[in-house]
C-alpha cells in the first residue's frame, strides 16, 4: 500500500507523537478553544460538515478544535471527505487519491478507496492525481485531530480544489451527494479567511463571507471570492458544502467561532482569519 508521507510536520504542527497529542489536546482546552477535551459520543449523526482553517495549529487550531469538538459529540463518520484549496499549484483542476494512505505523527489514515473511486468515476471534473497533494497543507492538517478523536476507525477521502469556480463546486457537490447517500459521510471544508489585513478590515469582511455562508448563498461567496473582495483561500470547498447542504434542504449552518491570528500574536497590524462553521442536517 502506498503511504503519503507528512510534509508539514515539525511546521504546521508538531513533528512528535506525544507532542502533537499534548498539542491538540491544548488546542481543546486553549482560551479561545471549546474549553474542554471532548470525548466521542454515540450522537445523533446529524453533522453534514465542518469548516475549518489550516494554519499552524499556534494560530488557527483552537479555532478548528470548535468544530472537531462538535463533530465529536456526533458519532463515528462511516467517511470523511476533506476538500481543500490548492495552494502550490501542482496537479490538475481538483484532484483525488483513490488508494493507499496518508501518514501523520499519530499513525497512518487510509483513504476510503470503493467511496472515492465512486466520487471520482462519476464525475468529469475530478481527477485521480497524486501530484496536487504531494507538497499541500490544507488537507494534511485536518488528519491528526481526526486521528486524536477515531484513531484508525474511520477513513477519508481527499479531495483538492485549484478550480473553484461555481459550476466546479456544484459538480463536486452532486457527486458526493449521489455517491454518499445512506451513508454517515461528513465533510470537512478547509479554509482560512482573508490574510495579512488589519484585524479590523478582516473581521468586517470575514464578517461579511461568514453571513454568506450561514445563510447559505453560495453563488454569492463564490462570487466574492473569485473577485477577491474576501482573501479566503478556501471559498471553493467551502461553496461545496453549501451546495451540498442545499442539496439536503434541510441542513442549516452555524458560526461556532471566529478569531484571528492577531489573537494570538497581540499583533493586529496584520492578520489572518480563521472560522469554524457547523453544517447539520435539521
Amino acid at each position: 500500500m502506498k503511504i503519503r508521507k507528512p510534509h508539514v510536520a515539525n511546521a504546521f504542527y508538531e513533528g512528535d507523537k506525544t507532542r502533537l497529542h499534548d498539542q491538540i489536546e491544548h488546542c481543546f482546552t486553549h482560551k479561545l478553544g471549546p474549553g474542554h477535551v471532548p470525548d466521542v459520543a454515540e450522537g445523533s449523526k446529524k453533522i453534514l460538515g465542518i469548516v475549518v482553517p489550516h494554519a499552524g495549529y499556534m494560530y488557527s487550531g483552537p479555532v478548528a478544535a470548535h468544530s472537531y469538538a462538535q463533530l465529536a459529540s456526533d458519532g463515528v463518520p462511516d467517511s470523511i471527505i476533506i476538500l481543500g484549496p490548492n495552494h502550490t499549484g501542482l496537479g490538475s483542476g481538483v484532484s483525488t487519491m483513490t488508494k493507499g494512505a496518508w501518514e501523520t505523527p499519530l499513525g497512518v489514515v487510509s483513504i476510503d478507496h470503493v467511496l472515492a473511486e465512486h466520487i471520482h468515476t462519476s464525475s468529469t471534473i475530478i481527477d485521480e492525481d497524486e501530484a496536487a497533494h504531494l507538497s499541500e497543507h490544507s488537507i494534511e492538517v485536518q488528519l491528526p485531530f481526526l486521528q486524536y478523536l477515531y484513531g484508525d476507525q474511520v477513513k477519508f477521502i481527499p479531495i483538492c480544489m485549484m478550480m473553484q469556480d461555481l459550476q466546479t463546486c456544484q459538480e463536486i457537490a452532486k457527486s458526493i451527494a449521489e455517491q454518499s447517500r445512506g451513508q454517515h459521510v461528513v465533510v470537512v471544508a478547509s479554509s482560512d479567511f482573508t490574510h495579512y489585513e488589519p484585524g479590523q478590515i478582516a473581521a468586517q469582511k470575514d464578517k461579511a463571507a461568514i453571513s454568506t455562508i450561514i445563510e447559505l448563498d453560495s453563488p454569492k461567496l463564490n462570487e466574492i471570492g473569485e473577485a477577491g473582495q474576501v482573501t479566503m483561500c478556501g471559498y471553493g470547498p467551502i461553496t461545496v458544502l453549501m451546495e451540498l447542504a442545499k442539496i439536503e434542504r434541510s441542513a442549516k449552518a452555524r458560526l461556532l467561532a471566529y478569531h484571528t491570528s492577531g489573537d494570538i500574536t497581540n499583533d493586529s497590524s496584520s492578520v489572518v482569519g480563521y472560522a469554524a462553521i457547523l453544517f447539520t442536517r435539521e
